[in-house]
């Protein structure tokens, strides 16, 4: 297998400065507001995406060093396989997350609903499009016991009464 390599077009800031605390998911960080900031020589790109009000923010986990198949997920006791997870120690580490989309002021765009560690370099972005976007799904695999827990999680990523 050949080696890919990516060059990062932004760096994303967060009030999340380690790991610890910063939440799992974008539904635990509800107006918890950052900004990107884009390399100046990929601002052009940036052009009408302030005519959506979401944005997929794909990057990198730049904190998160070697990988495990199975890991234990945080909604979980079980040990599952990492590709029925959205854990960070992952092959390749890539995250991605669904963010609200405040404005665009030259080559920095504020968002909304980060759960992303402060410093993280930003891979791509792709517009959220509900209309292509959003899929019924027919099954939820193990989550499927667990996400109505999601609800009850704190913006700093712990669920309410857990501490």
């Amino acid at each position: 297998m050949r080696e890919i390599r990516y060059t990062p077009i932004g760096i994303i800031h967060s009030p999340f400065k380690d790991i610890k605390g910063t939440p799992i998911q974008t539904s635990g960080a509800k107006g918890v507001r950052g900004s990107v900031e884009i390399e100046p020589e990929y601002c052009e790109g940036l052009k009408d995406i302030e005519g959506f009000s979401h944005i997929f923010l794909i990057y990198h986990f730049h904190l998160s060093h070697g990988y495990s198949l199975e890991v234990k997920p945080f909604l979980d006791e079980n040990l599952r396989g990492v590709f029925a997870t959205r854990a960070p120690r992952r092959p390749n580490p890539i995250g991605i997350s669904i963010v609200r989309l405040l404005k665009v002021e030259g080559g920095t765009i504020q968002i909304e609903d980060v759960d992303i560690v402060d410093g993280t370099p930003l891979l791509d972005i792709k517009p959220y499009v509900p209309k292509f976007d959003i899929r019924e799904p027919e099954r939820t695999g193990w989550l499927s016991k667990r996400a109505g827990k999601a609800d009850k999680m704190k913006a700093d990523g712990r669920f309410a009464g857990v501490e």
